[in-house]
C-alpha cells in the first residue's frame, strides 16, 4: 500500500442461534458482526421462519443475516433465504458440491458457508470439491450423530495441513477465556 501503511483484516464475530430480539439487540451493541438463525427443526436453538423474519426486519442494515440449514431440499433453502432476507446460507449438513452450485444459482446474492465437522480424519480433498461454489468454510468439531453447535473445541494446529482454499470461519467451542489463543492459531 502506499505510504508503507499496512492492511490489518479484522477478525469478525457471528452469533449462532438467534432466538429473541432482545438477545440479537444486545449481541449488536456489544459489536456482532453476523447473526445466525437456525432452521434446523432437530436444534434445541431452532427458529421458525416467520420468528427469524420478525428479528430480522428490526436490525441495522450492516448486520449480515445468517441462516443455518442442515440437508434442507432447495425449496426449503429458497422460500427462508427470500423471506427472511438472507446474507448468507450457512449449510452445516451433508450437502454436496453440487447441491451448493444449485443453491448458488437460484441465489447469486446470498453468500454461501460450507460447514465442516472437523476431526481427526479430515483431510485437504474432502474440501477441493467446494473451492468453486462456496463463499468460506466454517470449521466445527467433529462430534458423531451431531452436525454442529456442540460447545466443544478442536485442535485448531490440524487448520494448516488442510491447506483451505476459501477463507475460514471458526466455530465450536469459543470462549472469552480461549479465543485470543484461536485467532493467534488460525489467522482467521
Amino acid at each position: 500500500m502506499a505510504g508503507g501503511a499496512e492492511m490489518v483484516q479484522r477478525v469478525r464475530v457471528k452469533m449462532c442461534g438467534t432466538t429473541r430480539l432482545e438477545d440479537a439487540v444486545a449481541a449488536i451493541r456489544y459489536g456482532v458482526d453476523a447473526l445466525g438463525f437456525i432452521f434446523y427443526p432437530k436444534s434445541p436453538r431452532f427458529i421458525v421462519p416467520e420468528n427469524a423474519n420478525t428479528i430480522v426486519k428490526s436490525l441495522p442494515p450492516f448486520v449480515d443475516r445468517v441462516g443455518v440449514f442442515v440437508n434442507a431440499s432447495h425449496e426449503e433453502v429458497i422460500r427462508t433465504a427470500t423471506g427472511c432476507g438472507l446474507s448468507y446460507l450457512q449449510l452445516h449438513g451433508d450437502e454436496s458440491a453440487d447441491y451448493c452450485r444449485d443453491i448458488r444459482k437460484m441465489l447469486p446474492t446470498c453468500g454461501i458457508i460450507k460447514a465442516f465437522r472437523v476431526g481427526e480424519a479430515s483431510r485437504p480433498e474432502y474440501f477441493s470439491p467446494y473451492n468453486d461454489c462456496v463463499d468460506a468454510f466454517l470449521l466445527d468439531t467433529y462430534a458423531k450423530g451431531n452436525p454442529g453447535g456442540t460447545g466443544m473445541s478442536f485442535d485448531w494446529s490440524v487448520i494448516d495441513s488442510l491447506a483451505l482454499q476459501r477463507p475460514i470461519i471458526l466455530a465450536g467451542g469459543l470462549t472469552p477465556e480461549n479465543v485470543a489463543s484461536a485467532i493467534a492459531a488460525v489467522r482467521p
